[in-house]
């Protein structure tokens, strides 16, 4: 079965990464306030309403691709071997996450670096990060046995974005440092007994 999208599934995802990439170079330049709807949708060259097809205001255009990582990370824990300890599994794929999407993407975290701490961005990632927790929460109450599996799972997938929350952190506040290598740190260092 072919999986490839078709001309209108690709149509829509090139205009949603021209919207997240306008509102992303707008918010560096200008500041997340000083960005508006209208300026995002002009200079992505669409119209106001298509704008508000693809995303309910700026911040949720700004922290699409970290929507689009995190998605990616989820398909990543799946797609490891059901056999698997779970830190494990999320290990595995928190490190080719990074390998795939981070190492040596330098404007990547140059960007993270210059919008990090705004507020009504760290409002909309914790949300963002909210329903992926609930999502991994439910994946790895698959890979879990014995009494409380709901809860455990809960507390793992807590810990385990939160890790990943403080590497890329770290790593965009120590540049020096390769992401990759914190990441794999982090992990090791929040790894369950």
């Amino acid at each position: 079965m072919d999986e490839t999208p078709g001309l209108r599934e690709r149509k829509k995802a090139a205009t949603r990464a021209a919207l997240h990439e306008a509102a992303l170079q707008l918010a560096i330049d200008q500041g997340v306030d000083g960005v508006t709807v209208e300026a995002i949708a002009d200079a992505a060259n669409v119209s106001r309403r298509t704008f508000s097809n693809y995303f309910s205001g700026k911040e949720e255009a700004i922290f699409h691709g970290d929507t689009v990582r995190l998605r990616r990370m989820l398909e990543l824990i799946r797609a490891q071997p059901a056999d698997d300890q779970p830190w494990t599994a999320l290990t595995r794929a928190a490190l080719q996450l990074a390998d795939e999407t981070y190492l040596g993407n330098e404007e990547w975290l140059t960007r993270r670096r210059l919008l990090r701490g705004h507020p009504s961005l760290a409002a909309h990632q914790v949300a963002a990060f909210a329903v992926v927790e609930r999502e991994l929460a439910a994946e790895l109450a698959e890979r879990l046995s014995g009494d409380d599996v709901a809860l455990r799972a809960r507390v793992l997938a807590a810990i385990f974005l939160t890790t990943m929350r403080v590497a890329v952190q770290d790593s965009t506040e120590h540049p020096d440092r390769p992401l990759l290598d914190v990441v794999a740190a982090a992990l090791a260092a929040a790894a369950p007994a």
